[in-house]
C-alpha cells in the first residue's frame, strides 16, 4: 500500500485527536464508556474523579470528537462517538503490556 501525502489540515486534526487522548484521565474516561453511556455523576463514581475535571475532559474529548452526549430529561448522557478508538487503544495497549512483560523478564533474569 502506497503512503498517502496528508494535507496540513489533516495533520494539524490528526495531533489534536492525539494530544486528546494522551492524558490518562481523559483515558480512563473513555475506558468507563466501554460499557455503554453514562451521566457526569456515574462517570465521577467509576473513575474516581472530581465532577469539574470529568465535565472539563469530557467537553475536551466532545471536541475532539471522540464522545457524544444526548440529553436525557435532566441529565446529559456521554458515550463513544467512534468505537475505532477503543480498537487504537486496543492496540497501543497491547503493545505496551507486551513491552513491560518484556522488561518484566530481563529485570527478572538478573
Amino acid at each position: 500500500m502506497a503512503a498517502k501525502h496528508m494535507s496540513p489540515e489533516l495533520l494539524e486534526m490528526v495531533a489534536e485527536r492525539f494530544k486528546a487522548l494522551s492524558d490518562r484521565a481523559r483515558l480512563s474516561l473513555l475506558q468507563a464508556l466501554r460499557g455503554g453511556p453514562l451521566t457526569v455523576n456515574e462517570l465521577v463514581e467509576a473513575t474516581g474523579m472530581g465532577q469539574a475535571n470529568v465535565s472539563r475532559h469530557l467537553a475536551l474529548l466532545f471536541t475532539n470528537g471522540l464522545v457524544s452526549r444526548e440529553r436525557d430529561g435532566v441529565y446529559v448522557r456521554y458515550a463513544l462517538a467512534d468505537k475505532d478508538v477503543i480498537k487504537l487503544c486496543e492496540l497501543v495497549c497491547g503493545r505496551l503490556e507486551n513491552e513491560l512483560s518484556d522488561r518484566r523478564k530481563v529485570i527478572a533474569g538478573r
